[in-house]
């Protein structure tokens, strides 16, 4: 399972999702389904504007857990 850990890099970066919404040009709600881990896919170009805003790596917001442990 990935599981995305945007919530904790808003939080680290001090910043709100609407401000982030507002920098990376996506809607609230689609940014709203990529933080609650309920989108099934994100586009490289939408990870890589998040990336940017937040100032930080891919692996900072998607992880892979294991589900069988």
């Amino acid at each position: 399972m990935i599981q995305v850990n945007l919530d904790l890099m808003l939080a680290k970066r001090k910043m709100s999702l609407t401000e982030l919404t507002n920098r990376v040009g996506i809607t609230f709600s689609n940014l709203s389904i990529l933080k609650n881990g309920k989108a099934k896919a994100i586009r490289f170009s939408t990870l890589e504007d998040i990336c940017r805003e937040l100032e930080c790596q891919p692996g900072d917001i998607l992880e892979y857990v294991n589900e069988k442990e």
